[in-house]
């Protein structure tokens, strides 16, 4: 199995717009990849080489600094949106049976104008993260619509459950991942750096600057997911599996320790894009394979499993 690469310039963020006959193109080409492997390549988006170094620059700054820097940025600092923030080094188990990961990240879950961001030596952090945030919101809903018309549905019926992306209404987040040197011989028996998990919303965009994540195969082995300059990694998530009952797959990915002797740091950005709080998703079939569930409901749900109750 391999991920399928397409080509999506036809409606990448330059264009206005989609002529029908690229939007079937698209539809087809994304619905088998969505069926079959639960991963996708998308080549000329519209996001640049640029734009996305100018992230992980400036977010490897910020994990660079001491953790006392970093703390008052802390996830749970912000009453009204307590997922965003800063994650210390095996804080989250997104494999819960495993030992904390060996990564650190920081979340922007919410643009409301009251959350205080890191400034000083990273004085660009605020307007960077939140510009990239808007460039992914703008491409996930283009993907969206894309989704809906391959499953013949209006694209109204996606678009109406993503209305308060960037609020604290909405879980959607734009997530900077470091993962800093390990020695493996060190790390705890089991530990990798990010644990075999699949996401939790609809659909999640990855960018990533080098190899390292696998995927998990419909054989059942793990693969590795290469590194292609100027793509981004596309993914259905949990809630879109529901949405659609089981048509399109979310997948187990991880990410392992590196090698014996590879002291290499890793960087990724993922863009989580989740239902609204109070969006109601039930399957889209009309059947009840799954149980109707709330947006925010779910997102509780899998956050006490891979951070604990606490």
């Amino acid at each position: 199995m391999s991920i399928p690469v397409v080509d999506f310039g036809a409606y990448s963020l330059s264009e206005k717009d989609v002529s029908d006959e690229q939007l079937q193109s698209l539809s087809k080409e994304l619905k088998t990849a969505f069926t079959e492997v639960g991963f996708v390549f998308l080549t000329n988006t519209g996001i640049t080489n640029e734009e996305v170094g100018r992230v992980m620059d400036i977010s490897k700054k910020f994990f660079l600094q001491p953790d006392e820097l970093k703390q008052p940025f802390s996830r749970k600092s912000y009453d009204k949106n307590p997922n965003h923030g800063w994650v210390s080094l095996e804080t989250e188990r997104l494999n819960p049976r495993r030992p904390g990961d060996l990564k650190e990240s920081f979340n922007v879950a919410s643009l409301h104008p009251d959350i205080k961001w890191p400034s000083g030596a990273v004085k660009s952090f605020q307007e960077i993260q939140t510009s990239f945030f808007q460039r992914c919101k703008e491409l996930s809903l283009r993907v969206l619509r894309v989704i809906a018309h391959s499953l013949d549905l209006d694209p109204e019926v996606f678009f109406s459950a993503h209305r308060y992306i960037g609020t604290n209404e909405n879980g959607s987040t734009l997530r900077s991942l470091y993962y800093p040197p390990v020695n493996s011989e060190e790390a705890k028996e089991g530990q990798v750096r990010c644990g075999e998990h699949s996401d939790y919303g609809t659909i999640t965009l990855l960018f990533q600057s080098s190899e390292g994540l696998q995927v998990l195969s419909c054989s059942g082995e793990f693969i590795n997911a290469p590194s292609i300059p100027g793509t981004v990694l596309l993914n259905i998530a949990d809630l879109m599996q529901r949405w659609t009952s089981d048509r399109f797959v979310s997948v187990l990915h991880r990410v392992l320790l590196p090698p014996a002797g590879d002291s290499c740091t890793r960087q990724s950005m993922a863009f989580f894009v989740h239902p609204d709080d109070e969006a109601l998703i039930t399957c889209c079939d009309g059947s009840n394979k799954y149980p109707p569930v709330t947006g925010g409901a779910y997102l509780i749900e899998r956050f006490n499993d891979s951070y604990g109750q606490n």
